[in-house]
């Protein structure tokens, strides 16, 4: 079954700034140490977050579109060695031009083909690294521990989306071309997670909704996490989900979705994506009543506790259990006021 995530819904590189994670460095939140590579040209999630203009247009994949000061320099972190961009968590493939060489990536902006398969590595690689710092394939099951296919520009259509099938995704280049977006990127990658945790994940409209609030939540952590990491300034509202994909059809401030809406589940109204802007915000209320770590720690380990079909109440049943287990009934009473508060019904 694909997970689709449709629109619609709601520069030059010496004024670049190297931020260089060392071999061997660890995050507060405990990200493991990764093995130093070349240096990449990136956005640091987007554009809009990086510069905070929200009257920034695709101009048709123009370089003079965004400013160089939206770029920054990062490393390619876990390469397998082969000379492409293929490594231990991610292996990146494209078919609308040719492959990036890792001697270049430094030197890419947003008009070449190359950008956006530098950005998928580097993002796919990021949010993996961000679960391993949370400990998954550690002391806690790996969530998606493997290497991820990623395929650039595949669908013609201002579209990405996970495939079950070949369980890989698949970056749009309709409007803002996806993967120039870290959050599109990552909010993908959150499906590829919960298909790993549970085959065949998102069967019933509200098991579906479930995965695509995880996909918004986790793309939001882990834009807010690596800019913390690399100490880039966030200077735009962190709420709003692929505020850069969503430039070309939303007002400013842009954004695709929220995670901090104030709709309950008396609001449902059958569709994935609005949905899924319930479950979205009690995320954010953990993470707020718990602290970032031990909430998503909670939050993911939960979800390998998840059926295919699950619906809203069994999900956040399995949460409060999951975070009674973990930590203790204060946290357990946290999560369950936070799914209260979103009006789910049934809660143990």
């Amino acid at each position: 079954m694909a997970r689709r995530t449709p629109r619609g819904l709601l520069a030059a590189a010496t004024a670049t700034v190297a931020l260089i994670v060392t071999a061997g460095s660890a995050s507060a939140t405990g990200t493991a140490p990764a093995a130093p590579g070349p240096q990449a040209r990136i956005f640091m999630v987007n554009p809009v977050q990086s510069t905070g203009d929200q009257t920034l247009t695709d101009g048709k994949d123009g370089a003079d579109s965004v400013p160089a000061t939206a770029y920054t320099l990062a490393q390619l972190r876990n390469l397998d060695g082969s000379g492409g961009l293929s490594g231990r968590w991610v292996s990146v493939r494209s078919e609308t031009g040719a492959a990036a060489r890792l001697a270049d990536a430094a030197s890419y902006d947003r008009h070449d083909d190359q950008f956006e398969q530098v950005m998928a590595y580097f993002w796919v690689n990021e949010a993996q690294e961000y679960l391993q710092g949370l400990g998954f394939g550690s002391e806690l099951p790996g969530a998606n521990d493997r290497v991820q296919p990623v395929r650039i520009n595949q669908w013609g259509a201002d579209n990405s989306y996970f495939t079950d099938k070949k369980a890989e995704i698949r970056m749009g280049k309709g409007g803002v071309d996806d993967a120039e977006d870290a959050e599109v990127v990552v909010h993908e990658y959150g499906h590829a997670v919960h298909h790993a945790q549970v085959p065949g994940f998102g069967t019933s409209v509200e098991a579906g909704a479930i995965g695509e609030a995880f996909g918004d939540y986790l793309a939001v952590a882990v834009g807010e996490h690596a800019a913390a990491r690399y100490g880039w300034p966030v200077k735009a509202d962190v709420a709003c989900v692929a505020d850069w994909d969503a430039v070309p059809y939303s007002d400013a401030p842009h954004c695709l979705r929220r995670i901090d809406s104030d709709k309950t589940y008396a609001d449902r109204v059958g569709q994935v994506h609005a949905d899924g802007q319930i479950w979205s915000r009690a995320l954010l209320d953990i993470r707020t009543a718990l602290g970032a770590r031990t909430a998503d720690r909670v939050i993911v380990n939960a979800q390998f506790g998840f059926a295919p079909d699950t619906s809203f109440t069994a999900a956040a049943n399995t949460t409060v259990a999951t975070a009674q287990r973990m930590y203790g009934a204060q946290a357990a009473d946290a999560v369950r006021a936070a799914f209260e508060s979103r009006g789910i019904p049934g809660l143990a």
